[in-house]
């Protein structure tokens, strides 16, 4: 057989393996308006807002969307807050093996974020929090729960909740792209950009925004954030953006109740994604056309989210969300592959780079032992456009190599002296 016939079958088996393997993750994002006793707003309290019957609606919205990754804003700044949404709502009607993450109030305040997970997919592997003037940022750092995790063979995926500050004045809006600019510097801090999703109650009114742009026109492209959707625009009391705006689901305010009025007109509730993710250069892949609002069948621009009656879902669930929240829930799904093939991991040298590739490509490498090792990079064809040798010492390394070639598909090569190789995907 040809080299290049050759690796180019290692290359399809390499897919059709990894292919075998893949498993799906579905998240929802929500903001539960006030899942305490102590919201500190005189409106919203035990009659207004009943945790029991939240609880009831909630377990509605939770048994009918069934997400294995459940990311929350409002939620009361303690334990016992969510513990009570565990116990009294995700783990009921036969349903069991979610736990929560560790909660944090350090910036002060009467409502927190939290994630909710499904054990049998996903394990909690650590915790980040950013402090701002008024809430933290969370993020849970998660492993894929895979076949081979007893050999170190895992997917890592990072959620990122916020909830930025609420108001529509210039004031309130530099307030919101101070945090964002923490969120992100926190990142850099990091230092290893990969797959990452900051999902929460974004409160912007349009995509040009400042808090938005510090998110997906961030300076350093590997860090910057992905809109599946890719819907940019003036969304604020815009008809043309009617199928994706997520508050209010109230129409009008009854009897001093809590729930914000005015009917669903903005899009305060997002998920993005890191291009890392959007690409799918690392084992974890958005899935675009599963992005959506719950309940939103673009026919309630204005309006309550279940009158005049909803056409996306059940009128239960719609009347629990118009019961729950002024929020709706986002929801999307990523592609996991849920195995490392043994074209992507060696005992003597693992690798991962960079997508998508720029300018330059960048490719980070862990070898065990000094060796030489060559770098092919091929046009998706199987043309070899570009050679490059490095000897490396035993050591984690960042390499940069110039790349010059136009938007597209490409592929990687490298091997060692042994005769060991992988094979990983480009995106230009």
């Amino acid at each position: 057989m040809k080299r290049l016939d050759l690796f180019l079958w290692l290359l399809l088996w390499m897919v059709l393996d990894q292919a075998s393997a893949q498993d799906t993750l579905k998240m929802m994002q929500y903001n539960l308006m006030y899942y305490t006793n102590n919201s500190g707003v005189s409106d919203c309290n035990a009659v207004t807002n009943s945790l029991d019957s939240k609880d009831e609606n909630l377990r509605t919205i939770f048994h009918y969307v069934k997400p294995d990754v459940f990311c929350v804003c409002e939620l009361g700044s303690n334990n016992t807050y969510a513990d009570r949404l565990l116990n009294n709502v995700i783990n009921t009607n036969g349903v069991s093996g979610y736990a929560h993450g560790p909660l944090t109030n350090y910036s002060g305040g009467t409502i927190a974020n939290m994630i909710f997970y499904d054990t049998h997919k996903l394990s909690l592997y650590k915790h980040y929090y950013v402090t701002t003037s008024y809430r933290d940022i969370n993020g849970y750092k998660m492993y894929y729960n895979s076949t081979g995790l007893a050999q170190g063979d895992t997917v890592f995926i990072t959620f990122w909740i916020m909830h930025l500050k609420a108001g529509s004045s210039d004031a309130n809006a530099q307030s919101r792209h101070l945090q964002t600019q923490k969120l992100m510097n926190k990142l850099v801090s990091l230092g290893s950009p990969g797959n990452n999703v900051v999902s929460g109650d974004f409160n912007v009114y349009s995509a040009s925004e400042p808090a938005y742009q510090e998110l997906v026109d961030y300076s350093n492209s590997l860090y910057r954030f992905y809109d599946p959707i890719d819907r940019p625009g003036n969304w604020n009391n815009n008809a043309a953006f009617a199928d994706i705006h997520t508050q209010s689901t109230h129409s009008t305010n009854y009897d001093n109740e809590c729930f914000s009025s005015g009917g669903l007109d903005d899009r305060f509730d997002i998920i993005l994604v890191s291009p890392y993710v959007f690409y799918g250069s690392d084992r974890v892949h958005v899935l675009p056309e599963t992005y959506h609002a719950l309940g939103q069948d673009g026919h309630h621009y204005n309006n309550s989210i279940n009158s005049p009656q909803n056409q996306a879902i059940p009128q239960n669930v719609a009347n629990a969300l118009f019961n729950q929240s002024d929020h709706l829930p986002v929801i999307t799904e990523f592609l996991i592959d849920a195995q490392v093939g043994v074209t992507q991991y060696h005992r003597d040298f693992m690798l991962k780079v960079a997508n998508p590739v720029r300018d330059n490509l960048t490719v980070f490498m862990q070898n065990e032992e000094p060796d030489q090792y060559r770098f092919e990079i091929y046009s998706i064809d199987g043309r070899l456009l570009d050679v490059f040798e490095e000897s490396l010492d035993a050591d984690a390394h960042t390499l940069n190599h110039a790349f010059s070639y136009p938007k597209g598909i490409y592929l990687l090569k490298v091997s060692n002296s042994k005769g060991q190789n992988q094979v990983v995907k480009l995106v230009r």
